[in-house]
């Protein structure tokens, strides 16, 4: 009987170092499984970037040619109001010059109001 023990015994130890061998190399299998998992999502990660960078250049090429076309078409529309005051200063010069002077020389001496109300 301690001969059937013993054997049962030996074949218990023998079949737990099987069960921990097992979950050994499943814990392994596991830790590969991650670090592959990890790098196929690192090298997606990477691929999207590269696109999303490709894309972001195609717009901002796509929209530099028209900015410089509206600064164009400012610069165009500033010459031509300044063209337009420059005439319109050019034009009425004069008669301002003549107006100012006018009040300046010609005085036409009266009391103030203020001074007619208080002595009426």
């Amino acid at each position: 009987m301690s001969a059937q023990q013993s054997h049962g015994i030996q074949t218990l130890l023998e079949a737990e170092k099987e069960a921990a061998k097992i979950v050994q190399q499943a814990r392994q299998y596991r830790v590969q499984k991650l670090k592959d998992a990890r790098s196929e999502a690192s090298k997606e990660i990477e691929e999207y970037k590269k696109a999303k960078e490709q894309e972001f250049k195609a717009f901002e090429s796509s929209y530099a040619g028209s900015t410089s076309n509206a600064q164009t078409a400012v610069d165009k529309e500033t010459d031509a109001t300044l063209k337009d005051i420059t005439g319109s200063f050019r034009e009425n010069k004069d008669r301002v010059v003549k107006k100012l002077l006018d009040r300046v020389v010609l005085v036409k001496p009266e009391l103030h109001r203020n001074l007619s109300k208080v002595q009426s």
